[in-house]
């Protein structure tokens, strides 16, 4: 009997994601970023994603302003998940991407982020990761909730130096609820 079920893995970012990444932001449509909460007029040229995205993988994990893991299905990659505000050893806040609009919204998402918390928690020794969606994003706010991320609050806020100022779900992990999941 063959198993069809993709293979997913994660790692961590290297030279060689940077251009995908860039391509997920600069070839989006204008309908998708604004569902994400993206304010347009605050998206950066690509040689601010080249700098960026290439200052992350050269520094070590106590510099690191943003730290990302690729998501890969079945050897290709297929989106990323980063956190940013890095307070090492205390707390960081992740934002989730799927780069493949056909593999959006299957599920993947849940699996991917229990995969990818471990890289955040032990690397960055956080004690707390947030999250906060776009309050009117169904697609990360219901695939944290399976995550078993804690609800907080939902609030006014501008979560992002991309983002317009919307209403955003906050949504926590902590290490020790970490630990008690695995």
């Amino acid at each position: 009997m063959q198993n069809n079920d993709p293979i997913l893995l994660v790692r961590e970012i290297t030279i060689l994601d940077i251009e995908s990444i860039i391509n997920y932001w600069t070839n989006a449509s204008d309908d998708f970023l604004t569902a994400m909460g993206v304010d347009l007029n605050k998206m950066p040229e690509t040689e601010f994603w080249k700098q960026m995205l290439s200052e992350q993988v050269t520094l070590s994990y106590k510099e690191k302003k943003s730290y990302c893991i690729i998501w890969m299905i079945n050897g290709k990659a297929t989106g990323h998940s980063n956190v940013n505000k890095i307070i090492f050893g205390e707390e960081a806040y992740m934002h989730l991407h799927i780069w493949d609009e056909p593999i959006r919204q299957k599920g993947l998402g849940i699996n991917f982020i229990k995969m990818t918390l471990p890289y955040f928690f032990e690397k960055l020794e956080l004690k707390k990761i947030y999250c906060e969606p776009y309050a009117l994003n169904p697609a990360p706010n219901k695939a944290l909730k399976k995550a078993e991320f804690e609800f907080v609050k939902k609030y006014l806020s501008t979560p992002g130096f991309l983002n317009f100022e919307q209403e955003v779900n906050q949504w926590l992990m902590t290490f020790e609820k970490f630990n008690s999941l695995k």
